[in-house]
């Protein structure tokens, strides 16, 4: 089976973020230092950077709800896990956030996790369409998101956002016209959407997109 969010088609709706977002996420995870590293995908869904990431880690634990076979661990809504404190080097969270019934307790449950001195990755929505698996509750401004993070701890290092504003509203654009269009029309309307996206995207500096953007993605640490 293809793995769609690591390698997206030309055809894809998503191709401009999911490309960005893998790219940003493994230039992240590769600031992080030391050896033997365990890394925690804290609602890891079907693992889909699992390929890249394995050789650059000593061990993989995927957490996720019990309805998802491939996870390692199993939680229930309220994120909490049975694992004991500091039991990882780096927790990824990506698109996650989002879904959670509880942001919170999920990132108070990440901080009790990881090790003094670990590395948080996480990336989700600032300007998203709705899309529940099996939830879909929170959006934030990158003001807001920051807040959040540092509020349960975390020092942020770094703060990126992926598609500025116009390239967002281009993208929630695509997303509300493709599914009203023929099936068949699907792949080269995303080509050409996608292709306006990234030309449109050129508008903006990156100072911009960290203000305003379809996706923010963060690398923190939890003091030592």
């Amino acid at each position: 089976m293809s793995n769609k969010r690591l390698n997206p088609t030309i055809f894809s709706t998503r191709y401009i973020t999911l490309r960005r977002l893998r790219n940003l996420t493994f230039r992240m995870l590769k600031k992080t230092q030391g050896n033997q590293l365990h890394l925690v995908d804290f609602g890891c869904g079907e693992m889909p950077y699992y390929k890249i990431i394995k050789p650059v880690v000593d061990e993989y634990v995927g957490i996720d709800l019990a309805m998802n076979p491939l996870a390692h661990h199993h939680i229930d809504f309220d994120s909490k896990t049975s694992l004991p404190d500091e039991f990882t080097d780096i927790i990824l969270s990506n698109q996650v956030l989002e879904h959670v019934d509880s942001p919170e307790g999920y990132l108070d449950e990440a901080w009790r996790l990881l090790k003094p001195g670990g590395t948080l990755i996480l990336s989700t929505h600032g300007y998203w369409y709705y899309h529940p698996t099996p939830n879909d509750y929170w959006r934030w401004t990158s003001a807001g998101l920051q807040k959040l993070i540092r509020n349960r701890g975390f020092d942020i290092e770094e703060f990126t956002g992926i598609l500025g504003l116009s390239a967002s509203g281009l993208q929630l654009f695509q997303d509300a016209l493709i599914n009203k269009l023929p099936k068949f029309l699907h792949g080269i309307t995303a080509l050409f959407m996608q292709g306006l996206i990234f030309l449109t995207d050129k508008l903006h500096s990156q100072e911009q997109r960290n203000r305003d953007a379809a996706i923010y993605v963060v690398f923190a640490k939890k003091p030592h």
